[in-house]
């Protein structure tokens, strides 16, 4: 839906009950500047390929009291300091959760892209999407056959949407793929949204740091495109 979740009280609630909290940030940290420390979530994780990293890339930031409190649940070299027969003595953290041999090129992959981010400056990230969402929303208001999921005004540039008529997401997405527009279709892992939302499937939009309003354009052409086909 792209709506922004005010996750420091959600951290901040949950810590008056005591209950430790893990955010999902894979979703907002490619989009928006996220300052770990103000959230101060229990654990914070970031998937790499959303950062324009290699496949099988991430990371989680732990608290070091919840580090503290952990024990490894994976053996390998380099998280344990001393072994002998009679025991282990696991090394430091972050090393004890470091078993085996780590994903290296995939983390130097990691590194160069979130550089290039850093570089590039995640306000000036979050301003262009913003503006590009702001765009789509002014083009998709003319098109009242479209109806949009998640409407609030400080969303992100995620357009998840159904067409009227007959046409499924899955039809309406391999229009737009014939048309050179990449949306994804179907549940999008969100299975008890769309049973509350009455649906089976939307197609999603999703506006990044590289696109352009030429763009938004020739997605709202290839929409165009679908209704005159499924009206």
């Amino acid at each position: 839906l792209g709506t922004k979740v005010d996750v420091k009280t959600i951290c901040a609630g949950a810590r008056a009950k005591g209950v430790r909290v893990l955010v999902d940030g894979s979703q907002a940290a490619v989009h928006m500047p996220v300052d770990v420390q103000d959230i101060d979530a229990d654990f914070y994780a970031v998937t790499g390929h959303k950062l324009y990293g290699p496949s099988g890339s991430g990371a989680t930031h732990i608290k070091p009291e919840r580090m503290a409190e952990m024990q490894p649940f994976i053996g390998g070299g380099d998280m344990i300091r001393e072994v002998s027969k009679s025991g282990v003595i696991y090394n430091d953290a972050p090393m004890k959760f470091e078993a085996g041999t780590p994903g290296i090129v995939q983390m130097i992959g990691l590194g160069t892209a979130v550089d290039y981010m850093m570089d590039t400056g995640m306000d000036a990230i979050a301003a262009h999407e913003n503006s590009l969402r702001d765009y789509a929303v002014a083009k998709l208001a003319g098109l009242n056959w479209i109806q949009v999921q998640g409407t609030t005004a400080d969303k992100g540039a995620i357009f998840s949407f159904t067409m009227d008529g007959a046409a499924h997401a899955h039809d309406i997405s391999t229009i737009l793929d014939k048309k050179g527009v990449a949306v994804r279709a179907g549940q999008h892992c969100t299975g008890p949204l769309m049973e509350h939302l009455g649906l089976s499937a939307t197609c999603r939009a999703s506006f990044a740091m590289y696109n352009t309003t030429d763009e938004v354009d020739v997605w709202i052409d290839a929409l165009e495109l679908a209704h005159d086909l499924f009206a």
